[in-house]
């Protein structure tokens, strides 16, 4: 490389760094558009539109119904954010939480009132006009022309001319059809009906199409369709068409899906919430994160030196992308997202350390500068492929088949890793050549290894297996133990059991900020369960969250505010809720999760040629969540929304650490000769790697921990947890993994050829 070259590749990672850098802080134009300030956050960060819905009648509802109308109205209101929740308040209300927006009368609009879709026969039984084409006057004195009814819809329902309702259909999808003759494309819904439905919509097919009439479909009070019938459907399959566009489509089918509630419910109120965790949550993560950084930086530069410090440029236009990336994705930033970053971040650094040290053992060996770079980036290259591919293709799994709070971890991991591999591979790899190409050619700048005694840790297999057996055991005594006392074998938040949502309107307004310091305790002591707290914005109204309460709690909790804060009790209204992570969500997200695992399985039995590899692996990841149980389990730590963010992040972050000393494994058996001892090649393939396992968990302990020491209670409850999986990963990766496959190795020895 010419040292102009060299002098133009440093130039431009340094504007690439200054210029992506200063749109993260202030966007691209006055109103800080693309800025992190821009990056939508979710309702635990920033808050947004809480809409309580009341199913219509007087009987209460039915809890199936219930269940069914919260699931589905779980999955409509994933369109406008992955982190919207959707959970059962008191015995016939739905609360929905939307983070990011704040436009309750928009999102009331396009939800319209759930459960009340109808399709309606042209004619009845007598042949008199259900609906007709009516003239509409708007208020410019502009006349158009749209279906009306022509009776109530009780007289529909009472003479049969609702041929079919809502639940009859069991799917509506917006999709495009190509037109045979023309071959240009248009736009349509399909629809799939439900058993019953099937039946229900054949007859009614026939008897439209016999008599050359439409089938209207009519929702919230009119019609948002009225096709006509070109044929009568026995199948249960149907497409309207043609639409005028995709979104002309999608809004038509979201409609009806909305419509194919089982309960009617109508809007009860609407408000816009404050964030949960309140702007000292978001600057104190800022500020661990700048802390984490530069502890992270000054590391690099320590112990690798000149790489160390490309290292550090390449890991700055890292952070600078995903942040700008996060804007270009329209991701929404939550604690499980923030844990996606963590893990990339630690990926990023273990893939240069990974490059380091093989560089220098070239290095040792006597090569040039130039040959150990050459070398070591190769040799590090399937390592680093294999790492993070596997763990993408958990995060692409999460991403398509988990619940919505899955998803917005699984996007910020999944993007997080295809950009730790290109500034890894890429960046780094040629700002080290331009170092090169500018004369710092000298070994003492990138470090020359040593040769360590090859320690045996095979040889204490035995204590290892021994170890773990007793603290997962532990565990399983210590939750069944609590199981048969409180009836509960974790700490569950409110998020995993429901609990009592208590309103509180003031005197006065309060910030976040003054409830944590000044209410917060009270209700603790009084309450003996954690808070969650949203505040009401435009008004002086505050919601606290807590476990379950009984008639004697929730007196003393009022009693509590009138005489420290001076409520007017009569202002106080408390309500029991559901927990806001549904048996779907819980059932979706085990099914997401043994999907990848499976899937890793797979693409590991695929690039190593042996299972053993494999099933090892799995078993490593299993043992280092177990332990992270066990861990809630004896320090009684909440088992909150968190919890699922913290297990997956513990996956990835233990499956990469597996793979990069099976890679070695791999490498060293490949060159190993009939004297060698299998023992001795992984004893000496785990100790070669060593170095890595300690300084990548290191790096990422170090963010991990200044989340701990500077964040709020929730994030603190979020990071030690994490803490203890990290340290696990690596004890799992060092004396369990090679130590595991040899044990499997040597019981399934494989065929000789």
């Amino acid at each position: 490389m010419k040292k102009s070259k060299a002098i133009i590749i440093l130039l431009c990672a340094l504007l690439v760094l200054l210029g992506v850098g200063y749109v993260d802080l202030n966007g691209v134009d006055a109103e800080g558009t693309a800025s992190a300030s821009d990056i939508s956050l979710g309702l635990d960060l920033a808050g947004g539109v809480s809409i309580t819905y009341q199913v219509v009648g007087d009987e209460e509802p039915d809890a199936t119904d219930m269940a069914d109308t919260i699931a589905k109205l779980q999955k409509r209101v994933e369109n406008y954010s992955k982190e919207a929740i959707v959970y059962q308040e008191g015995t016939d209300r739905i609360n929905i939480e939307i983070p990011g927006v704040t436009d309750a009368n928009k999102i009331l609009e396009e939800l319209g009132r759930p459960g009340s879709l109808y399709f309606i026969a042209e004619t009845d039984k007598d042949g008199n006009a259900n609906y007709s084409m009516q003239a509409v006057t708007d208020a410019q004195g502009n006349a158009s022309y749209a279906y009306a009814l022509n009776k109530t819809i009780d007289e529909l329902k009472a003479d049969g001319s609702i041929m079919l309702e809502g639940t009859d259909v069991k799917t509506a999808t917006a999709g495009s059809i190509k037109d045979q003759t023309m071959g240009n494309s248009t736009y349509a819904v399909d629809l799939v009906m439900t058993e019953e439905g099937t039946k229900k919509f054949e007859e009614a097919t026939r008897n439209a199409y016999e008599k050359g009439e439409t089938l209207g479909i009519y929702y919230d009070g009119s019609f948002v369709s009225v096709p006509s019938v070109k044929g009568v459907f026995s199948d249960g399959n149907a497409q309207i068409s043609p639409m005028n566009s995709y979104e002309e489509a999608e809004s038509l089918a979201s409609t009806i899906r909305i419509g194919g509630l089982k309960l009617e419910l109508e809007e009860l109120h609407s408000k816009v919430v404050g964030a949960q965790l309140g702007v000292e949550a978001i600057s104190t993560s800022l500020k661990a994160a700048v802390i984490g950084f530069i502890v992270v930086a000054v590391f690099m530069i320590a112990v690798y030196f000149l790489p160390g410090f490309a290292s550090v440029i390449a890991l700055g236009i890292y952070v600078a992308l995903v942040v700008l990336l996060l804007n270009g994705f329209d991701m929404t930033l939550t604690l499980s997202g923030i844990a996606g970053i963590i893990l990339s971040i630690g990926m990023a650094v273990d893939a240069n350390v990974i490059v380091f040290a093989r560089i220098r053992e070239e290095l040792a060996t006597g090569k040039t500068v130039k040959s150990a770079m050459q070398i070591g980036y190769d040799k590090a290259l399937s390592a680093i492929i294999d790492g993070n591919v596997t763990t993408l293709i958990a995060a692409a799994v999460l991403w398509l088949l988990g619940p919505g709070t899955v998803k917005g971890f699984a996007q910020t991991l999944a993007l997080g890793i295809v950009l730790s591999m290109f500034t890894a591979l890429v960046v780094t790899k040629y700002i080290m050549k331009a170092f090169y190409a500018l004369g710092l050619k000298d070994p003492k700048w990138y470090g020359v290894g040593k040769e360590h005694k090859t320690v045996n840790f095979l040889g204490k297999k035995g204590i290892f297996f021994g170890l773990s057996l007793a603290v997962i055991l532990a565990g399983f005594i210590t939750m069944g133990v609590y199981k048969m006392n409180t009836g509960d074998a974790l700490n569950y938040s409110l998020e995993f059991k429901g609990g009592t949502a208590t309103t509180v309107t003031f005197d006065k307004s309060y910030t976040l900020e003054e409830i944590n310091s000044e209410m917060v305790p009270l209700i603790e002591s009084t309450t003996g369960s954690a808070v969650q707290i949203q505040t009401v914005q435009g008004s002086n109204e505050v919601i606290f969250k807590t476990g379950s309460l009984d008639v004697d709690q929730r007196q003393a909790l009022n009693q509590m505010f009138v005489d420290n804060f001076g409520v007017d009790e009569t202002l106080i209204t408390s309500e029991t809720i559901s927990s806001t992570i549904s048996n779907e969500m819980k059932s979706d997200t085990i099914l997401a999760v043994v999907v990848a695992i499976i899937c890793m399985l797979i693409y590991i039995r695929f690039r190593f040629s042996d299972i053993r590899f494999g099933v090892s692996s799995i078993a490593c990841l299993l043992h280092d969540v177990l332990v992270v149980i066990t861990f809630y389990a004896l320090a009684r730590v909440s088992v909150s929304n968190t919890f699922i963010a913290c297990l997956l992040t513990i996956v990835g972050y233990s499956i990469n650490a597996t793979i990069v000393i099976f890679d070695r494994v791999r490498e060293n058996m490949a060159v190993m000769t009939k004297k060698d001892d299998l023992q001795d090649v992984v004893n000496h393939s785990i100790t070669q790697t060593l170095s890595r396992s300690l300084f990548t968990s290191l790096t990422t302990l170090v963010m991990v921990g200044a989340l701990y020491i500077w964040g709020v209670t929730s994030i603190r409850d979020f990071a030690l947890p994490l803490m203890v999986g990290i340290i696990c990963g690596a004890y799992s990766s060092v004396c369990i993994a090679g130590a595991l496959w040899y044990v499997l190795r040597k019981k399934f020895a494989p065929k000789a050829k």
